[in-house]
């Protein structure tokens, strides 16, 4: 397995922004307001992935008082995190076509707290992909790659 390409998240954010901001410019005014709640529960993921990362790569390193890690326990870490980057990125691209869809909408209400809410979930979103390329670097072999081959 690569590690995550950083170019790939960004497409896929820009992507998800622009589906989601072409798609809210006929549906907006039926929906219902953006949850708050996605902004907590994001952070306590990104938070779980941090310290799992920080956790692995102590064992992987067999610093003294941690048991060595299992490699098969390492490769499944190494997909969560890949595919949480991934997952980050494509609700973080829909956060932010929420954002600039209501941009021009500011002085109402209702959108001034679905940009709120929405930035404040994108923020989330890219703290979370920040924690699972943690994660996922952490999941690595240490040494130096011609060693490795």
């Amino acid at each position: 397995m690569k590690p995550s390409n950083p170019g790939v998240l960004v497409g896929l954010v820009v992507v998800f922004a622009l589906l989601t901001w072409g798609l809210l410019q006929k549906t907006y005014s039926q929906l219902p307001t953006v949850p708050w709640s996605a902004i907590p529960t994001l952070l306590l993921l990104a938070i779980g992935e941090a310290y799992t990362g920080w956790l692995t790569r102590a064992r992987i390193r067999r610093k003294p008082g941690t048991k060595p890690a299992e490699p098969l326990a390492v490769a499944r870490l190494a997909a969560l995190a890949k595919a949480t980057a991934h997952a980050g990125a494509v609700f973080g691209g829909v956060f932010a076509g929420f954002v600039l869809h209501v941009l021009n909408l500011l002085d109402l209400p209702q959108p001034r707290q679905d940009a709120f809410v929405a930035g404040g979930s994108f923020a989330s979103c890219v703290v979370l992909i920040c924690a699972a390329l943690f994660l996922e670097h952490c999941c690595r072999v240490p040494g130096k790659p011609e060693e490795r081959k």
